[in-house]
């Protein structure tokens, strides 16, 4: 007797503890991430409660459009899970508009910080080496503004694979693994604006 097996896409097959594996990988990717994020936050807490002339963020920050750049990468999560839904119901057609809608959403975050950045840098002379203020904003900023320019990459993946008709309402673990990465993207920024803008 022969036996054959197909096996189309391994990686929604293979599992780890009854997971699919690039779940599991991006679980394990998403808490060592989130130690990382944690060890920022808690350094510019530390340092910002040891220092007597720590600035005012408000006084220097621009909170309005700061704010309003939040609203848009939290929109970008809705048009995620809009993606991962029209995808569940076969329709490749939205998976394709929404994870669009997500990425643009994403460079769009990414252009207003770039003019933020410009500001502080050309107009008002602040640079990493400054003082801890600035190390530590310019840190925290960038390093979530890497993870957010890498977020956009890989949804732009995700939209041409979708062309290919790489995903299925049966075969779409993938981009449930993308929206894993974004919503946590989004999730820290959160955290970042209310510790260092908002407090």
């Amino acid at each position: 007797m022969e036996q054959t097996i197909v096996m189309s896409h391994p990686e929604e097959s293979l599992e780890v503890m009854g997971a699919p594996r690039g779940k599991v990988g991006m679980w394990l990717f998403l808490a060592s991430d989130a130690v990382t994020f944690g060890v920022l936050l808690a350094a510019y807490g530390a340092m910002r409660l040891g220092s007597s002339d720590w600035p005012v963020p408000s006084s220097i920050l621009n909170i309005p459009l700061t704010a309003l750049n939040t609203f848009i990468l939290i929109c970008s999560s809705v048009t995620m899970v809009k993606a991962l839904s029209a995808i569940r119901h076969g329709d490749v057609k939205g998976l394709r508009k929404f994870i669009l809608a997500t990425a643009a959403g994403g460079a769009t975050f990414l252009g207003i910080q770039a003019f933020e950045w410009t500001r502080l840098i050309a107009h008002d002379g602040l640079r990493l080496r400054n003082n801890l203020f600035c190390a530590t904003f310019f840190s925290l900023t960038g390093f979530h503004g890497f993870h957010v320019f890498c977020g956009v990459v890989y949804l732009l993946v995700i939209y041409f694979r979708a062309g290919m008709g790489d995903f299925t309402a049966e075969r779409n673990m993938r981009v449930e693994v993308a929206g894993l990465y974004w919503h946590f993207v989004d999730l820290v920024w959160i955290l970042v604006f209310t510790f260092v803008y908002l407090l």
